[in-house]
Order: structure tokens, then C-alpha cells, then sequence
């Protein structure tokens, strides 16, 4: 619209601008004075009406332009808008003529599949019909055969009555009674044979596992009375040198051959020479003890050696050894169970899936929480290697976190976990020293050391490995 008024005020002007020039041409002649005055003022007047023209002119012409250019861009942007919307338009036709092939593809091998039950439901339809046919024969048949052998049977019975006496036929119904009364006798005295028989076996097994315990008690009775005779081999945590294939591998063997009492005995897992190893005895299963504390008479701020090795005593207070530890870990999937119990006699425990890398990795532990009501404070040491006072293995702390906090351990960045650390009594000293006691982790029992800690090895059944 704007444009169309400049074109109207253009060519408005240039109308009066043509009028105005016409005009003068036809006024009539006057005297040279007037004549010059009148054309100088007429001259001065289209000077100006001429400039106002240009300028006015000029104006127009430059609001033409100004819209020209904002109509072309305004032109542009739409002439885009409409070839971004084609290009979205032919790609949305291209994916719906790709799903429209695809969707052909799959009604074609719909009719062919659809082709195919159909044969297949005709063939099953026509062996139906069939297998109803034959049945109804076969009862038919069935019936005949029926009234046949009735019939006969009644023949028979006529044949019977007609040809034997009557005190024979008591006679012969007599013997039948009888018959059937010995098979019956027969069949029970069977029945009776068979389960003496059954009892028989299960005492001659009940017989082989108590003679299997006999040897074992009395191997066991020997190697007892050649340690108490020997006073140079009187150290439990040495290996035995006795050679002998009927030890258990584990105490777990050794609840499954019958024996129910906890103590110290001597196994013999895979690759490893006897040893001993306290063994306690639950209603269900054997667990292996590897540690127990319970007083402050064995020191456990011991070597790397003796750690290895195990100290202490087995009735009592004690570490069974990585070595020992090791070879256990290695005959399959172990659960590794925590007993502690903290000065106010409150008992807690937990469960963890249990792995040992031997000695060349410094006895690297590996394990996952399984079940338990202590707060988990072992699975974050997975990965760590086993520390003394005299090696460190725990190169994330720059510290030495075995000798600061004493007893041997699996440490990471000096964690506050650590069940051979020293034995101290009920809250005696400051936060600086209690770290160094009986420690199960940050915020389980902050303010004391532990009373007491036991650490045992169990077979994992099977029905827990599977999950």
C-alpha cells in the first residue's frame, strides 16, 4: 500500500509540474517592466516548485527502494520456508514409500505364510477326520470283540457244567481259593524280604562310615600321641610329615564323614602337605577357622614370616597363615564369615563370596558381600594386597598404615578395618590409639575396640553359587 501512494504523490507533482509550465505560455503580452518583474518571480517560483519536486521525487524514490528490499527479503525468507518444508515433505514421502515397500514386503509373506497354514490346517482337518474314523472302527470292533468273548464265556460255563460232575467244580474252586491265598503269602513274604533287604544295606553303610571314622579317629589318635612324643615338632602350625591320602581337604569333609564335635584336626587340602586347623562343627555344615580373638595374651603385631606361616594357639587365640589360607581358597567357591562381638556382649556377622591370589600378589583378597547384619566393611579392600609391619602393600597412603595401626591386614588408603589389630579393653583410650585396636570399619562401633573377632572359611552350596 505504501508503495502505491508514493506512485499516486509521483505523479501527482509531476501533473502540477506540467500545468504550472503550460500556464505561463498562455498569458498575454505586457509591458517589458512588468514582463521582467513577473518572469524573475516566476523563475524563483519554479526554481523552488523544482527542487521540492526533486527532493519530494528523491524521498519517493527512496521508500520504494527501502520496501523493494524489504519485499524481496521478505520474498527470500518465504521462498526458504517453502523449500525447507518441500525438502521435509519429500523426505518424509521418501520414508513413507520405504515403510509402504516394507509394509508390502511383510503382507506378501503374511499370504504366504497365511497360504501355508491354511494347507497345513486342511492336512490336520483331513487326519482328524481320520483318526475319528479309525477310533470309531476301533470300538466298534471293540464292542464285537466284547459280545464274542461273552458269549463264549458263556458257551464255555455251559460246556463246563455239562461235562465236569459238581463235586469236581467245588473241588477245582477250592484249589483256586487256596492258590490265591499262597500267592498272596508269597507276595507279602517278598515285600518282607525286600525291606530286611533294605535295612541290611543301610546298616552295612551306617557300618563302612563308622569304620571310616574308627581309621580316621585312630590316624588321628597317632599323629596326636608321634606330636605329644616329639617334643621338637610340638609348634600345631608346622606341617605334618606323614603321608596319607585319607585326611579331609577341609573341615567342611570332615562334617560330611559324620564327625559333629568342634576341635583341632588335621587336613589336608590339594597340593599341600597336612596341616592342622580348627574345626567348629554347626548343626548343618563345618566351618574352617582361620582367626580368633578373644584376650590379649598372643600378640598380633607380628612379620610377614609368621603371618605366612600362622601363630598363636588354635584352642585359643590365633591366625591359621596365608600359606594354609591360600590352599583352602583354592579347592573351589568359599563363603568367608565375620563373627565379632562388641563390650556390650552384642553379636554380629557378615558373609562375603571369598578369593585368595597367592603369595607372588602378596595374598590379594577378593570378595562380595553376601548376607549379614554388620555393616559391609570388606568389599572396599577387594583388590588390596595383605600388609605387616615390616611390608607395606597399600600404595595408595603415603603413611605406613600397617605399622600405625599394628597387626596384619588388607589395607586400603588406611581404612579403619583391621581384625588383628591390637586387643585393648573397654574405651581406655583416645581416638589416635583405639584406631589401632579390633576395628570393623567407620560407624559400626566408633568408640572401642572389639571384644572379641573370629574369621572362618565355609564350602558355598550350590544353590547360593548359583545365584
Amino acid at each position: 500500500m505504501k508503495l502505491f501512494y508514493l506512485l499516486l504523490l509521483l505523479a501527482g507533482s509531476t501533473a502540477a509540474f506540467h500545468l504550472d509550465t503550460s500556464g505561463r505560455r498562455e498569458h498575454p503580452t505586457l509591458p517589458s517592466e512588468a514582463l521582467t518583474t513577473e518572469a524573475s518571480q516566476t523563475e524563483a517560483k519554479s526554481r523552488f516548485a523544482m527542487l521540492d519536486d526533486v527532493r519530494l521525487l528523491a524521498n519517493g524514490l527512496l521508500q520504494l527502494g527501502q520496501s523493494l528490499r524489504e519485499f524481496v527479503h521478505k520474498t527470500k525468507a518465504q521462498i526458504n520456508d517453502i523449500f525447507h518444508k518441500l525438502n521435509i515433505f519429500d523426505r518424509s514421502f521418501y520414508q513413507l514409500s520405504v515403510v509402504t515397500s516394507e509394509i508390502k514386503e511383510e503382507e506378501e509373506e503374511l499370504k504366504k505364510t497365511t497360504n501355508i497354514l491354511k494347507a497345513n490346517n486342511e492336512e490336520i482337518r483331513n487326519l482328524s477326520l481320520e483318526i475319528n474314523t479309525k477310533i470309531n472302527n476301533i470300538l466298534q470292533e471293540r464292542t464285537q470283540l466284547q459280545s464274542k468273548v461273552g458269549s463264549l464265556e458263556e458257551r464255555l460255563k455251559g460246556l463246563s457244567q455239562s461235562m465236569i460232575p459238581a463235586d469236581q467244580l467245588r473241588e477245582i474252586t477250592t484249589l483256586k481259593e487256596v492258590i490265591e491265598a499262597q500267592e498272596k503269602t508269597i507276595t507279602s513274604l517278598l515285600i518282607a524280604v525286600k525291606e530286611q533287604h533294605d535295612q541290611l544295606d543301610h546298616q552295612k553303610i551306617k557300618i563302612k562310615n563308622l569304620e571310616e571314622k574308627l581309621s580316621f579317629n585312630s590316624f588321628q589318635l597317632t599323629v596326636d600321641k608321634a606330636m605329644d612324643s616329639d617334643h621338637s615338632a610340638t609348634d600345631k602350625f608346622e606341617y605334618l610329615q606323614i603321608n596319607s591320602t585319607d585326611l579331609p581337604v577341609d573341615c567342611s569333609e570332615l562334617f560330611t564323614r559324620g564327625e559333629t564335635k568342634s576341635g583341632v584336626y588335621a587336613i589336608k587340602p590339594n597340593q599341600s602337605e597336612p596341616f592342622y586347623a580348627y574345626c567348629e562343627m554347626s548343626s548343618d555344615q563345618g566351618f574352617t577357622v582361620i582367626q580368633h580373638r578373644a584376650d590379649s595374651i598372643v600378640d598380633f603385631d607380628q612379620t610377614w614370616e609368621m603371618y605366612q606361616n600362622g601363630f598363636g594357639d588354635l584352642e585359643k587365640d590365633f591366625w591359621l597363615g596365608l600359606k594354609k589360607i591360600y590352599t583352602i581358597s583354592q579347592l573351589g567357591a568359599y563363603i568367608l564369615r565375620i563373627d565379632v562381638e562388641d563390650w556390650k556382649e552384642e553379636k554380629h556377622w557378615a558373609e562375603y563370596s571369598f578369593s585368595l591370589e597367592g603369595p607372588s600378589k602378596d595374598y590379594t583378597l577378593h570378595v562380595s558381600h553376601f548376607a549379614g547384619d554388620l555393616p559391609d566393611a570388606m568389599t572396599n579392600l577387594t583388590g588390596s594386597r595383605f600388609s605387616t609391619k615390616d611390608k607395606n602393600n597399600d600404595n595408595s597412603c603415603n603413611s605406613d598404615c600397617a605399622r600405625n595401626c599394628t597387626g596384619g591386614w588388607w589395607l586400603n588408603a588406611c581404612s579403619e578395618t583391621n581384625l588383628n589389630g591390637k586387643y585393648f579393653s573397654l574405651r581406655a583410650f583416645g581416638r589416635s590409639v583405639r584406631r589401632k585396636g579390633i576395628q570393623w570399619g567407620p560407624g559400626t562401633m566408633p568408640l572401642y575396640s572389639l571384644k572379641t573377632s573370629k574369621i572362618s572359611l565355609r564350602v558355598m552350596p550350590v544353590t547360593d553359587s548359583g545365584n
